[in-house]
């Protein structure tokens, strides 16, 4: 993934971006790595990414830009996706190829019977101690630099589930798979688990994440074609490949339309009245101005008003009047 061509000395003239690019991360690159080079590209003065992936993984990494950047914590605690192959009778202090080899064990013939004996064991939900090599901190300080100079502290499980957990295919110390699962699941450590439920050990040799809801019927967008944008002249021609509304976060919440008082009052943080199509009490709905133009979210209170929960427009105020 190499950086777009910029003359050298030329300063980036930084512009407001508003928008989510699924971007397939290639590998070799960290999230953060991979969320700057766009962002340069783009010109995008704010942007961040919503789910790490390993500089060894691939697949999708939704980047959030301006206003989207609020609706990264939403998208952080969504159902995803991975495809991973799991190489058995080796484990790595990584828990991935990218790791040093740190014991190796025997691996016992097994078959398609035997795997899926040990994929029910470990769907549903249940408990998993997250690995030292990762982004959880500790004292302020990311666990992986512990990790880095040897060091080992106690990490406190946290309750994950599997939906789904399917075998693609398998060989004698290799397991194909892919996995549906919650917030906080470590593809890594899953790998880990397989091998244990075959009395050996193991590690991740490939890890691609397919989707991160709510976006798993949406194309991702690869390097090379935002590339091409940048190349083509970029913004001059129109916005970048993939580049989607704000608004796509949040699929399934219901949509009101505003009036331009209404949503000038909304705007200011007031409670304004949510209209005859507003959704029953205690239901947060997207709300929309009269142009079309996303707002926000707002949740339906008694009496039929609608309450700022979160605006997506620059310059709203996020307080006001307790009635318009």
């Amino acid at each position: 993934m190499a950086g777009a061509a910029r003359p050298r000395g030329d300063a980036v003239r930084w512009r407001d971006v508003d928008g989510i690019l699924l971007l397939d991360k290639p590998s070799g690159l960290s999230s953060n790595h991979a969320l700057q080079r766009v962002r340069r590209l783009l010109c995008a003065a704010k942007g961040g990414h919503a789910g790490t992936l390993d500089p060894m993984a691939t697949g999708m990494l939704p980047l959030c830009f301006g206003q989207a950047t609020k609706a990264c914590g939403s998208l952080l605690g969504s159902t995803k996706a991975y495809r991973a192959s799991v190489a058995l009778g080796a484990a790595t202090d990584t828990g991935d190829a990218d790791g040093q080899v740190t014991g190796r064990q025997p691996v016992p013939a097994f078959g398609g019977g035997d795997v899926e004996r040990a994929f029910t064991a470990l769907r549903g939900e249940r408990l998993q101690t997250p690995p030292m090599y990762s982004a959880l901190k500790r004292d302020g300080r990311p666990l992986y630099e512990l990790a880095r100079r040897g060091e080992s502290v106690e990490r406190a499980p946290r309750a994950i589930r599997i939906a789904r957990l399917d075998c693609l295919d398998f060989g004698p110390a290799r397991i194909d798979l892919e996995v549906e699962c919650s917030k906080g699941t470590y593809v890594r450590v899953l790998a880990e688990e397989v091998a244990a439920q075959f009395g050996t050990l193991g590690h991740l040799t490939s890890l691609r994440r397919l989707w991160v809801d709510p976006f798993r019927e949406q194309a991702m967008v690869e390097w090379p074609a935002l590339e091409a944008w940048g190349e083509a002249g970029g913004w001059a021609g129109g916005p970048p490949p993939g580049l989607l509304p704000v608004d796509r976060a949040f699929p399934g919440l219901p949509g009101l339309e505003l009036d331009a008082t209404r949503t000038l009052h909304l705007r200011q943080g007031r409670e304004v009245p949510a209209g005859p199509l507003a959704p029953e009490e205690g239901a947060i709905a997207r709300v929309y101005g009269p142009g079309g133009e996303f707002l926000g979210l707002a949740t339906v209170e008694a009496g039929g008003r609608l309450r700022v929960q979160r605006l997506f427009v620059p310059g709203a105020g996020t307080q006001g009047p307790e009635n318009s």
